[in-house]
């Protein structure tokens, strides 16, 4: 297992990474800027933190396209789960939070 780093701020597996971009098409590097959208949405992945917590952010990448991120936090890290496009209805869900926001 390869962990890479960017910023001081992130890490994932290599592999992990590999594999995201085969089956999403969604490098992890390039997600990165969803943390940086003041309007995201986090919320807690009640389903899949058993051996760790788990949060999932539905946010926007240079204001079009929503990508869903899960990460979890690794020290001072965050660590990259997994990545893809958002479905329709989460889609919604962030359209709706971006109207009662701005």
């Amino acid at each position: 297992m390869l962990i890479r780093t960017w910023d001081g701020r992130f890490e994932w597996d290599s592999a992990k990474d590999a594999e995201n971009r085969r089956k999403h098409g969604v490098p992890f590097r390039k997600i990165l800027r969803i943390f940086d959208d003041p309007y995201f949405i986090e919320a807690y992945d009640y389903l899949h933190s058993t051996a760790e917590d788990r949060y999932i952010d539905i946010g926007s990448l240079e204001g079009i396209v929503e990508i869903v991120v899960v990460f979890t936090f690794r020290g001072h890290r965050t660590r990259l789960i997994s990545a893809r496009t958002a479905t329709q209805k989460e889609k919604n869900l962030y359209n709706e939070h971006l109207k009662e926001t701005i």
